[in-house]
Protein backbone atom coordinates (compact mmCIF):
# COMPACT_ATOMS: atom_id res chain seq x y z
CA UNK A 1 0.00 0.00 0.00
CA UNK A 2 1.35 3.91 -0.86
CA UNK A 3 1.96 5.55 2.52
CA UNK A 4 3.33 8.79 3.40
CA UNK A 5 6.87 8.50 5.36
CA UNK A 6 9.79 10.68 6.65
CA UNK A 7 13.04 8.71 5.10
CA UNK A 8 16.19 9.69 6.17
CA UNK A 9 18.88 9.37 2.95
CA UNK A 10 22.02 10.74 4.23
CA UNK A 11 23.33 10.26 7.65
CA UNK A 12 24.08 14.19 8.27
CA UNK A 13 20.89 14.91 5.58
CA UNK A 14 17.76 16.00 6.50
CA UNK A 15 14.41 13.72 6.83
CA UNK A 16 12.03 14.02 3.63
CA UNK A 17 8.42 13.90 3.06
CA UNK A 18 7.96 10.75 0.54
CA UNK A 19 5.41 8.48 -0.53
CA UNK A 20 6.49 4.51 -0.58
CA UNK A 21 4.87 1.59 -1.22
CA UNK A 22 4.49 -0.12 2.19
CA UNK A 23 4.31 -4.17 1.99
CA UNK A 24 1.46 -6.22 3.07
CA UNK A 25 1.28 -7.98 6.45
CA UNK A 26 3.22 -11.26 6.47
CA UNK A 27 3.01 -14.28 8.95
CA UNK A 28 2.86 -12.99 12.30
CA UNK A 29 2.70 -8.97 11.49
CA UNK A 30 0.27 -6.49 11.60
CA UNK A 31 -0.62 -3.48 10.12
CA UNK A 32 -0.49 -0.03 12.49
CA UNK A 33 -2.49 3.11 11.29
CA UNK A 34 0.00 5.26 13.15
CA UNK A 35 -1.58 8.18 15.25
CA UNK A 36 1.66 9.49 16.33
CA UNK A 37 5.04 8.49 17.23
CA UNK A 38 7.59 9.99 19.72
CA UNK A 39 11.05 10.90 18.62
CA UNK A 40 13.40 9.19 20.84
CA UNK A 41 17.48 10.32 21.07
CA UNK A 42 18.08 6.81 20.01
CA UNK A 43 16.63 7.73 16.39
CA UNK A 44 18.78 10.72 16.46
CA UNK A 45 22.64 9.78 17.63
CA UNK A 46 21.90 6.27 15.27
CA UNK A 47 22.25 7.89 11.90
CA UNK A 48 25.58 9.51 13.11
CA UNK A 49 26.88 5.88 14.02
CA UNK A 50 29.36 3.92 12.09
CA UNK A 51 28.38 2.19 9.31
CA UNK A 52 24.38 3.17 9.21
CA UNK A 53 24.90 4.35 6.10
CA UNK A 54 24.97 1.08 4.92
CA UNK A 55 20.88 0.83 5.91
CA UNK A 56 20.47 3.87 4.31
CA UNK A 57 17.43 4.92 2.79
CA UNK A 58 15.46 4.27 6.35
CA UNK A 59 12.37 5.07 7.85
CA UNK A 60 13.32 5.40 11.75
CA UNK A 61 10.73 5.92 14.60
CA UNK A 62 10.38 3.32 17.27
CA UNK A 63 7.25 5.12 19.87
CA UNK A 64 4.31 4.44 17.63
CA UNK A 65 0.99 3.90 18.98
CA UNK A 66 -1.63 3.64 16.72
CA UNK A 67 -4.66 1.26 15.54
CA UNK A 68 -4.36 -2.34 13.79
CA UNK A 69 -5.73 -2.38 10.19
CA UNK A 70 -4.81 -5.52 9.40
CA UNK A 71 -2.82 -8.59 10.52
CA UNK A 72 -1.23 -11.33 8.57
CA UNK A 73 -1.37 -15.09 9.12
CA UNK A 74 -1.57 -16.71 12.54
CA UNK A 75 -1.66 -13.36 14.21
CA UNK A 76 -4.56 -14.21 17.35
CA UNK A 77 -3.92 -11.79 20.07
CA UNK A 78 -4.95 -8.80 18.06
CA UNK A 79 -7.39 -7.32 15.72
CA UNK A 80 -8.33 -4.71 13.38
CA UNK A 81 -9.36 -2.02 15.42
CA UNK A 82 -7.83 -2.37 18.32
CA UNK A 83 -5.52 0.36 19.66
CA UNK A 84 -1.69 -0.66 20.52
CA UNK A 85 1.46 1.18 21.66
CA UNK A 86 4.48 -0.24 19.57
CA UNK A 87 7.77 -1.07 21.61
CA UNK A 88 10.88 -2.95 20.59
CA UNK A 89 10.51 -6.64 18.91
CA UNK A 90 11.97 -9.60 20.00
CA UNK A 91 11.45 -13.10 19.37
CA UNK A 92 9.64 -14.46 22.36
CA UNK A 93 11.10 -17.91 22.41
CA UNK A 94 14.89 -17.66 23.47
CA UNK A 95 15.92 -18.16 26.87
CA UNK A 96 15.50 -14.59 27.65
CA UNK A 97 12.64 -13.81 26.52
CA UNK A 98 11.25 -16.85 27.66
CA UNK A 99 11.86 -15.87 31.51
CA UNK A 100 10.16 -12.61 30.81
CA UNK A 101 13.32 -10.94 29.69
CA UNK A 102 12.54 -9.81 25.97
CA UNK A 103 15.30 -6.41 25.85
CA UNK A 104 17.77 -9.01 25.86
CA UNK A 105 16.28 -11.50 23.35
CA UNK A 106 19.19 -13.35 21.49
CA UNK A 107 17.71 -11.77 18.06
CA UNK A 108 17.76 -8.38 19.81
CA UNK A 109 20.02 -6.72 16.86
CA UNK A 110 18.74 -8.68 13.92
CA UNK A 111 15.02 -8.06 15.07
CA UNK A 112 15.43 -3.93 15.33
CA UNK A 113 18.89 -2.67 14.56
CA UNK A 114 19.24 -3.21 10.64
CA UNK A 115 15.71 -1.98 9.23
CA UNK A 116 14.53 -5.04 7.50
CA UNK A 117 13.14 -8.29 8.34
CA UNK A 118 15.39 -11.42 9.32
CA UNK A 119 15.28 -12.75 6.00
CA UNK A 120 16.67 -8.93 5.22
CA UNK A 121 13.82 -7.54 2.92
CA UNK A 122 13.46 -4.46 3.65
CA UNK A 123 9.27 -3.66 3.80
CA UNK A 124 8.99 -1.27 1.45
CA UNK A 125 10.04 0.48 -1.42
CA UNK A 126 10.10 3.87 -3.01
CA UNK A 127 7.67 4.36 -5.98
CA UNK A 128 11.01 3.75 -8.75
CA UNK A 129 11.37 0.68 -6.67
CA UNK A 130 14.49 1.34 -5.09
CA UNK A 131 14.56 -0.17 -1.52
CA UNK A 132 13.78 1.57 1.53
CA UNK A 133 14.14 -0.03 5.05
CA UNK A 134 10.98 0.13 7.26
CA UNK A 135 11.45 -2.48 10.15
CA UNK A 136 13.53 0.07 12.42
CA UNK A 137 12.90 -1.41 16.12
CA UNK A 138 10.17 -3.65 14.32
CA UNK A 139 7.79 -0.63 13.20
CA UNK A 140 9.83 2.27 11.77
CA UNK A 141 6.88 4.55 12.52
CA UNK A 142 7.74 8.09 11.26
CA UNK A 143 4.61 7.09 8.77
CA UNK A 144 1.44 7.10 8.17
CA UNK A 145 1.06 3.15 8.56
CA UNK A 146 3.70 0.93 9.92
CA UNK A 147 4.40 -3.17 9.83
CA UNK A 148 4.75 -4.30 13.42
CA UNK A 149 4.69 -7.69 14.95
CA UNK A 150 2.56 -9.21 17.50
CA UNK A 151 5.22 -9.40 19.55
CA UNK A 152 5.91 -5.60 19.61
CA UNK A 153 2.54 -4.22 19.38
CA UNK A 154 0.78 -3.94 23.08
CA UNK A 155 -2.87 -4.07 23.10
CA UNK A 156 -4.26 -1.63 25.67
CA UNK A 157 -7.91 -0.42 26.85
CA UNK A 158 -9.48 3.13 26.20
CA UNK A 159 -8.10 5.85 28.10
CA UNK A 160 -8.69 9.70 28.71
CA UNK A 161 -5.06 10.51 26.97
CA UNK A 162 -5.27 10.69 23.31
CA UNK A 163 -3.59 7.83 21.34
CA UNK A 164 -1.18 9.66 19.71
CA UNK A 165 0.15 10.78 22.77
CA UNK A 166 1.06 6.79 23.75
CA UNK A 167 3.52 6.15 22.01
CA UNK A 168 6.74 7.47 24.18
CA UNK A 169 5.45 4.93 26.36
CA UNK A 170 6.83 2.16 24.09
CA UNK A 171 10.75 3.10 24.52
CA UNK A 172 12.07 6.56 26.07
CA UNK A 173 8.92 6.77 29.34
CA UNK A 174 9.69 2.61 30.08
CA UNK A 175 13.44 2.70 29.82
CA UNK A 176 13.50 5.69 32.25
CA UNK A 177 10.69 4.22 34.79
CA UNK A 178 11.66 0.76 34.49
CA UNK A 179 15.40 1.23 35.07
CA UNK A 180 14.25 2.50 38.62
CA UNK A 181 11.45 0.43 39.53
CA UNK A 182 12.80 -2.83 37.80
CA UNK A 183 16.44 -3.06 36.73
CA UNK A 184 17.35 -1.01 39.56
CA UNK A 185 14.10 -1.92 41.83
CA UNK A 186 15.06 1.39 44.50
CA UNK A 187 12.82 0.79 47.75
CA UNK A 188 11.70 3.55 49.88
CA UNK A 189 13.53 6.15 51.71
CA UNK A 190 16.86 5.24 49.28
CA UNK A 191 18.93 8.17 47.13
CA UNK A 192 19.36 8.43 43.26
CA UNK A 193 20.55 10.70 41.00
CA UNK A 194 19.71 10.98 37.60
CA UNK A 195 21.58 12.80 34.95
CA UNK A 196 20.32 13.89 32.23
CA UNK A 197 16.57 15.13 32.34
CA UNK A 198 15.40 14.72 29.37
CA UNK A 199 12.41 12.10 28.65
CA UNK A 200 14.35 8.98 30.00
CA UNK A 201 15.46 10.96 32.92
CA UNK A 202 12.66 12.79 33.43
CA UNK A 203 10.45 9.52 33.55
CA UNK A 204 13.08 8.11 35.96
CA UNK A 205 12.63 10.82 38.43
CA UNK A 206 8.69 10.49 38.40
CA UNK A 207 9.71 6.55 38.72
CA UNK A 208 11.78 7.47 41.80
CA UNK A 209 9.19 9.46 43.44
CA UNK A 210 6.65 6.09 42.99
CA UNK A 211 9.11 3.90 44.76
CA UNK A 212 9.26 6.23 47.36
CA UNK A 213 13.05 7.29 47.24
CA UNK A 214 13.70 10.02 49.84
CA UNK A 215 16.94 11.42 47.94
CA UNK A 216 15.71 12.59 44.38
CA UNK A 217 19.00 14.71 42.56
CA UNK A 218 18.20 15.91 39.12
CA UNK A 219 21.77 17.05 37.13
CA UNK A 220 21.01 18.44 33.65
CA UNK A 221 22.53 21.59 31.84
CA UNK A 222 19.03 23.40 31.04
CA UNK A 223 17.44 25.49 34.06
CA UNK A 224 13.90 24.59 32.51
CA UNK A 225 14.35 21.38 33.17
CA UNK A 226 15.55 21.43 36.31
CA UNK A 227 12.83 22.96 37.13
CA UNK A 228 10.34 20.63 35.76
CA UNK A 229 12.01 17.80 37.58
CA UNK A 230 11.31 19.94 40.97
CA UNK A 231 7.88 19.94 40.12
CA UNK A 232 7.89 15.95 39.08
CA UNK A 233 9.33 14.28 42.25
CA UNK A 234 12.95 15.55 42.09
CA UNK A 235 14.25 17.06 45.79
CA UNK A 236 17.23 18.50 44.66
CA UNK A 237 18.76 19.89 41.36
CA UNK A 238 22.09 20.58 40.02
CA UNK A 239 23.61 22.07 36.84
CA UNK A 240 25.42 19.21 35.12
CA UNK A 241 27.95 22.19 33.94
CA UNK A 242 29.45 21.89 37.18
CA UNK A 243 33.01 19.94 37.08
CA UNK A 244 31.92 19.04 40.83
CA UNK A 245 28.94 17.65 40.73
CA UNK A 246 29.98 14.47 42.37
CA UNK A 247 31.47 15.89 44.99
CA UNK A 248 28.26 18.12 45.72
CA UNK A 249 25.90 14.87 45.35
CA UNK A 250 28.63 13.39 48.18
CA UNK A 251 28.16 16.34 50.52
CA UNK A 252 23.85 16.68 49.77
CA UNK A 253 23.70 12.75 50.76
CA UNK A 254 26.33 12.27 53.33
CA UNK A 255 28.80 9.70 51.16
CA UNK A 256 27.17 9.75 48.19
CA UNK A 257 23.64 8.38 46.68
CA UNK A 258 23.14 4.76 46.22
CA UNK A 259 21.79 4.33 42.63
CA UNK A 260 23.03 6.44 39.82
CA UNK A 261 21.24 6.74 36.64
CA UNK A 262 23.33 8.12 33.56
CA UNK A 263 20.71 9.03 30.00
CA UNK A 264 23.21 11.37 28.60
CA UNK A 265 25.96 8.68 26.81
CA UNK A 266 29.00 11.28 27.57
CA UNK A 267 31.76 9.95 28.62
CA UNK A 268 32.54 12.54 31.73
CA UNK A 269 28.82 12.39 32.84
CA UNK A 270 29.63 9.10 33.23
CA UNK A 271 32.44 9.24 35.25
CA UNK A 272 30.56 11.76 37.48
CA UNK A 273 27.72 9.23 37.81
CA UNK A 274 30.39 6.40 39.27
CA UNK A 275 31.91 9.01 41.37
CA UNK A 276 28.64 10.01 42.71
CA UNK A 277 28.15 6.52 44.35
CA UNK A 278 28.22 5.26 48.24
CA UNK A 279 29.97 2.31 48.97
CA UNK A 280 27.94 -0.51 47.47
CA UNK A 281 26.53 1.92 45.20
CA UNK A 282 25.02 1.07 41.16
CA UNK A 283 24.92 3.23 38.15
CA UNK A 284 22.85 1.86 35.74
CA UNK A 285 23.78 3.32 31.63
CA UNK A 286 21.37 3.70 29.24
CA UNK A 287 22.39 6.40 27.48
CA UNK A 288 24.27 5.93 23.35
CA UNK A 289 27.85 6.88 23.49
CA UNK A 290 30.41 6.80 20.54
CA UNK A 291 33.50 7.20 22.80
CA UNK A 292 35.07 4.41 25.17
CA UNK A 293 34.47 4.74 28.65
CA UNK A 294 37.68 4.95 30.86
CA UNK A 295 37.63 5.32 34.77
CA UNK A 296 40.32 5.26 37.32
CA UNK A 297 40.96 1.60 39.08
CA UNK A 298 39.88 3.45 42.57
CA UNK A 299 36.46 4.34 40.67
CA UNK A 300 34.64 0.79 41.49
CA UNK A 301 36.27 0.25 44.68
CA UNK A 302 33.95 -0.49 47.64
CA UNK A 303 31.85 -2.69 45.69
CA UNK A 304 30.62 -0.10 43.48
CA UNK A 305 29.21 -1.35 40.09
CA UNK A 306 27.65 -0.28 37.17
CA UNK A 307 25.81 -1.34 33.78
CA UNK A 308 24.05 -1.00 31.02
CA UNK A 309 20.20 -1.30 30.97
CA UNK A 310 17.97 -1.82 28.21
CA UNK A 311 14.50 -0.99 28.12
CA UNK A 312 14.67 -0.73 31.70
CA UNK A 313 14.43 -4.62 32.18
CA UNK A 314 10.36 -4.89 31.41
CA UNK A 315 8.28 -6.95 29.57
CA UNK A 316 6.39 -4.36 27.90
CA UNK A 317 3.28 -6.34 28.06
CA UNK A 318 2.53 -5.83 31.50
CA UNK A 319 4.75 -2.73 32.13
CA UNK A 320 3.01 -0.26 29.80
CA UNK A 321 -0.20 -0.50 30.85
CA UNK A 322 0.81 -0.66 34.55
CA UNK A 323 2.28 2.74 33.57
CA UNK A 324 -1.02 3.61 32.06
CA UNK A 325 -3.12 3.03 34.97
CA UNK A 326 -0.66 5.32 36.85
CA UNK A 327 -1.42 7.75 34.97
CA UNK A 328 -5.04 7.42 35.54
CA UNK A 329 -4.23 7.98 39.15
CA UNK A 330 -2.75 11.16 38.43
CA UNK A 331 0.68 9.14 39.89
CA UNK A 332 2.67 9.50 36.86
CA UNK A 333 1.87 12.49 34.68
CA UNK A 334 4.13 11.37 31.43
CA UNK A 335 2.12 13.67 29.32
CA UNK A 336 3.81 16.27 31.08
CA UNK A 337 7.29 16.17 28.99
CA UNK A 338 5.61 16.06 25.53
CA UNK A 339 5.14 18.61 22.90
CA UNK A 340 3.67 17.58 19.65
CA UNK A 341 4.37 18.71 15.53
CA UNK A 342 3.22 17.51 12.62
CA UNK A 343 5.20 14.69 10.87
CA UNK A 344 6.12 17.60 8.20
CA UNK A 345 8.41 19.45 10.84
CA UNK A 346 10.19 16.39 12.20
CA UNK A 347 13.62 17.97 11.13
CA UNK A 348 12.14 21.07 13.29
CA UNK A 349 11.16 18.45 16.22
CA UNK A 350 14.61 16.84 16.07
CA UNK A 351 16.86 20.32 16.25
CA UNK A 352 14.16 21.05 18.99
CA UNK A 353 15.00 18.12 20.89
CA UNK A 354 18.49 18.28 20.09
CA UNK A 355 19.11 21.70 21.46
CA UNK A 356 16.83 21.00 24.49
CA UNK A 357 14.25 23.35 24.02
CA UNK A 358 11.15 20.34 23.60
CA UNK A 359 11.95 17.20 26.21
CA UNK A 360 9.76 14.76 24.18
CA UNK A 361 8.59 15.40 20.86
CA UNK A 362 5.66 13.63 18.88
CA UNK A 363 5.31 13.58 15.33
CA UNK A 364 1.43 13.64 14.08
CA UNK A 365 1.05 11.78 10.84
CA UNK A 366 -2.66 12.33 10.11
Amino acid sequence: MRVRAAVLAEPTGPFTLEEIELDAPRDGEVLVRVAGTGMCHTDMVTRLAPGVSWGLPMVFGHEGSGVVEAVGRGVSSLRPGDRVVLTFDSCGTCPRCRIGEPAYCHLFAPLNNGGTRTDGTPGAHRLDGDAVRSRWFGQSSFATYALATERNAVKIDDVDLPLEMLGPLGCGVQTGAGSILVAMGVRPGETVAIFGAGAVGLSAVMAARLAGATTIIAVDLHAHRRDLAMELGATHTLDGADPDVAARIRDLTGGGVLYSFETTGAPAVIRAAVASLQIRGFCGLVGIGREDIVLSPQALGGGRSLSYLLEGNVEPHIFIPRLLELWRQGRFPFDRLIRTYPLAQINEAEADSAAGRTVKPVLLPG
